[in-house]
């Protein structure tokens, strides 16, 4: 399917710049490879799905939820607030970026732990270097980019850039309705490319991972969608489901999808879908919106933006198109209204 809506000109619209180190931040990153080619195959989805999680514990980055397709990746992520980190743990995450050491990573590391103990420039060099890409998601999605794309440059023999441009990101609000709203949006691409009709059944996605039993997949579902009284996985499982399909906790085959051209004769109506339908097209706004939540939380960063680059124009946190029930969201950047153009 196109994307819901188009950008709107960047000389009108400037890259809303947002302070990563912002206390639990959480964003929702994604990128596309050179020329959206479809060259990750099961076995290169599998290598990113393990870098993923090596070096979301490597920058202290909490994963809630992921899909990695065949030409590009969402990840949905917490970024907590910079804290003073111990040499030992710093240790231990320099260790997860190496999980099989050469022998002279190994006395490297054997090193470096000398020189943490006697203390020193050196020391205090290489604690310095660590602690710049802890907690920035900035840094993570460099690191992560690079990382896999070492990997695989030298296993397909191939060299240059693979993916086609910088990260997009957008902030997203810490609640319960708007951080379920985007994760099922995430979890839902395999469903919208037409892989699976429950994404339960696409091993490369957080719910999958969380289904399959994976411990930290499935705290990063319990923080998107628990409360205080209901954070056992099989009813956090159950609340999720409901955000991924609208009703009951099973799918609805081939219902769970739309066509580019029955969504815009409704769109033409005047017509409203239920959410869950919605999700389930290509919506640009979860990718390009900015700043994604309550009027009130997008109002906030709005005036923060307004600040930094001294855009004195007057504007307003915008609603996405009355297409479904959104609830209390509204978006920072605004999009052309043209549907499915």
């Amino acid at each position: 399917m196109r994307f819901f809506g188009k950008h709107t000109p960047r000389m009108r619209t400037p890259r809303i710049k947002i302070d990563s180190r912002s206390s639990g931040a959480i964003y929702h990153c994604m990128s596309r490879t050179v020329n959206s080619e479809r060259c990750l195959d099961d076995t290169a989805r599998e290598m990113f799905r393990r870098q993923l999680w090596q070096i979301a514990d490597y920058c202290g980055v909490e994963i809630l939820t992921y899909a990695i397709m065949s030409n590009h990746f969402h990840v949905l992520v917490r970024v907590p607030l910079k804290t003073e980190i111990a040499d030992a743990e710093l240790l231990r995450r320099h260790r997860v970026l190496y999980p099989k050491p050469t022998p002279y990573q190994t006395t490297r590391i054997d090193v470096i732990a000398a020189q943490l103990k006697e203390g020193g420039a050196d020391a205090d060099a290489w604690r310095k270097q660590q602690l710049a890409l802890m907690n920035d998601v900035s840094q993570f999605m460099k690191l992560l980019k690079q990382r896999f794309s070492v990997w695989f440059n030298r296993t397909h023999n191939r060299h240059g850039t693979l993916w086609s441009e910088r990260f997009k990101s957008v902030l997203v609000e810490g609640r319960g309705h708007v951080m379920a709203t985007m994760a099922a949006y995430i979890d839902l691409n395999p469903v919208r490319a037409g892989i699976v009709s429950d994404p339960k059944d696409y091993r490369f996605c957080g719910y999958a991972e969380a289904v399959a039993g994976r411990k930290t997949a499935q705290a990063g579902i319990i923080a998107i969608v628990a409360d205080e009284n209901n954070r056992a996985w099989r009813g956090v499982q159950d609340a999720y489901r409901l955000h991924l399909f609208g009703s009951g906790v099973a799918p609805r085959g081939d219902k769970a999808a739309i066509s580019p051209e029955a969504l815009e004769k409704v769109v033409a109506e005047g017509g409203t879908l239920p959410l869950a339908t919605v999700l389930c097209c290509r919506v640009r706004y979860f990718s390009d919106g900015a700043v994604l939540g309550t009027r009130a939380f997008v109002a906030k960063h709005l005036t923060v933006y307004k600040r930094q680059t001294g855009h004195r124009k007057r504007t307003a946190p915008r609603p996405l198109p009355a297409i479904t029930n959104w609830g209390d969201l509204v978006t920072l950047r605004g999009l052309r209204k043209k549907v499915f153009g």
